[in-house]
């Protein structure tokens, strides 16, 4: 590929009227590399994109077109598989119409990148990694998290060494969705049906997943209990609904190393930290504590010494020992950083470590805590393969 060249890809994307389709992957990344004149790849040369819109509603794809400057948008998802054109199918659908959508997109040979859960099941999700394998086409997972502000300087932090030997992670994540009666909920009604595809462990465990396997370790084993605190919602249209998925779950995974992490996900729960997730990282040599921007620490050489004693008031201001870790960096929206990474990629034919595999392996982690939940016990994950 000569340095003058541009090159365009045509990019379905299937969801774009949901708030995280939208929001995130159109509004935020693809719109904004477009807006950009494309991405620049090592050789100088540039790789730009363009968005076909999919969906079941042709009014509101005609009014998301037309407010962006977007030509292209169709109800058949079908006849976008089969125009050559368009070369990467991109889903942003519930998670129960997100396998069958993929499985069609792999027949007709175009290259995957996808939001999670990639599939409802274990056995579900490998199978799109087997077809996509066999048929030779390139795929990609969200794992925004990744790139968050905070979770790099995390990441930079563990790279460093830092820590010393790691030996815990805890996590708190969620805030108080409403439950839709005297104020509306902020998150969509079919979150809290199990038979719609609802529930946060199949939401988040998925995320954890990567969090963990990418930081510190893969996850060798989960015991986790889920709760459905509120058991009546009411929905968009002000109809009382039961909800039959979980709106919480507290989980412990063992990771390679010896390494243990806790994460509590809530969806019933009012936020008394600095932000709506923040982990604790415990080592032998310091600690650090960091949220979606926000990250701090505390060395070895400047740990208080605590005496525990419940008959006197602790005057220590324990907040004052940690020290701000500097944002040395420019960051850009996660999800925009990640597609332009996909796209690099996919032109470039390089390795993608983030594929249905590794899309999988979050399946596996939710359904394995559900099962615990179930059946009272501590899961141990077997690693996933292609072969």
């Amino acid at each position: 590929m000569s340095q003058a060249t541009t090159r365009e890809i045509g990019i379905i994307m299937n969801g774009v009227s949901g708030r995280m389709g939208y929001r995130q992957h159109l509004v935020r990344s693809i719109l904004a590399i477009r807006d950009q004149g494309g991405i620049e790849l090592p050789d100088g040369s540039k790789v730009t994109v363009r968005p076909l819109l999919v969906g079941r509603s042709e009014a509101k794809l005609a009014e998301i077109a037309a407010q962006h400057g977007i030509q292209d948008y169709t109800t058949d998802l079908d006849a976008a598989l089969a125009d050559p054109q368009w070369e990467i199918y991109a889903d942003f659908l519930v998670t129960k119409a997100r396998a069958a959508a993929i499985r069609k997109a792999i027949a007709a040979g175009k290259a995957i990148y996808t939001e999670k859960p990639t599939a409802e099941s274990v056995e579900e999700a490998m199978e799109l990694a087997r077809l996509a394998k066999e048929a030779g086409v390139k795929t990609g997972v969200v794992h925004d998290k990744l790139y968050l502000p905070g979770l790099q300087k995390l990441k930079r932090l563990v790279d460093s060494g830092f820590f010393g030997r790691v030996l815990s992670v805890r996590g708190e994540f969620g805030y108080w969705v409403f439950e839709g009666d005297w104020q509306p909920a902020q998150r969509p009604s079919w979150n809290y049906r199990t038979e719609d595809g609802g529930g946060i462990i199949s939401d988040m465990f998925p995320h954890w997943n990567y969090v963990l396997e990418n930081l510190f370790g893969e996850v060798k084993s989960v015991y986790a209990q889920a709760a459905t605190h509120i058991p009546e919602r009411w929905d968009e249209k002000g109809e009382k609904y039961t909800a039959t998925a979980e709106d919480a779950a507290y989980g412990i995974f063992e990771l390679e190393g010896g390494v243990i992490a806790e994460i509590n996900s809530s969806w019933t729960v009012r936020v008394n930290r600095d932000e709506l997730v923040e982990f604790q990282v415990d080592g032998t040599h310091g600690s650090a504590v960091v949220g979606l921007f926000g990250a701090k620490i505390q060395h070895r050489n400047v740990t208080p010494k605590p005496v525990w004693n419940p008959d006197l008031a602790d005057s220590h201001d324990y907040d004052a020992d940690w020290a701000e870790v500097p944002t040395n960096d420019v960051f850009q929206n996660g999800f925009r950083q990640q597609w332009e990474e996909f796209l690099e990629s996919y032109v470039l034919g390089t390795d993608y470590p983030f594929d249905l595999v590794a899309g999988a392996r979050g399946v596996q982690l939710a359904e394995a805590a559900l099962a615990s939940s179930a059946e009272g016990r501590k899961i141990v994950l077997d690693s996933l393969s292609l072969g």
